[in-house]
């Protein structure tokens, strides 16, 4: 299929039912939309990123935080929609849809990303404002360089935005202390 054939089958303005419909029809991708309406469509993570994510799950769940808890891949509406590479909700409280099959933010506590090749300005920036806006406590950014660099920040409801919570920590550090995001 020619991209002017997708072009011409795309809807003037993608909604999150479009998203969502996107994303069932094709596991090869991840569709992402901002509030704005800019879609972003992303390849699979490789296995590096898909390592670095499930090392974080594993120690979420090896210090007690439950599967309903600590999500992976989960569709969020942050007035679009987006799809961190890791969740964690409050106890009992695990992700309902919202809009679509999109998660609505009541009781998530932190949203992780590991930085990719491509996404550098959206997992920094473009996310990190979005998150905020949407009133998630805590965001992580998870670096790709020697140490995993692990960027954790907290939501100043104030300054309406994310500020340093902690120093900057490499992965392998933090995989040592116990989770604190509740």
């Amino acid at each position: 299929m020619s991209a002017a054939t997708v072009g011409a089958e795309m809807p003037a303005q993608v909604t999150l039912d479009d998203l969502a419909a996107m994303a069932a029809a094709d596991e090869n991708h991840r569709y992402e939309l901002s509030p704005e309406g800019v879609l972003s469509v992303m390849p699979p993570a490789d296995p590096d990123h898909a390592l670095l994510v499930t090392r974080i799950f594993a120690w979420f769940l090896t210090n007690g935080y439950g599967p309903e808890q600590v999500v992976v891949d989960c569709g969020i509406d942050v007035g679009g929609g987006r799809v961190p590479d890791l969740s964690v909700w409050a106890d009992g409280r695990p992700p309902r849809r919202a809009r679509s099959s999109y998660a609505g933010v009541d009781g998530l506590l932190l949203a992780v990303e590991v930085v990719s090749k491509g996404s550098e300005v959206a997992d920094r920036v473009t996310k990190k404002d979005e998150y905020a806006k949407a009133g998630i406590p805590r965001y992580w950014i998870v670096e790709r360089d020697a140490g995993n660099t692990v960027h954790r920040l907290t939501l100043d409801v104030q300054a309406a935005g994310y500020v340093n919570s902690d120093d900057t920590q490499p992965l392998a550090w933090l995989l040592t202390t116990t989770p604190d995001v509740g």
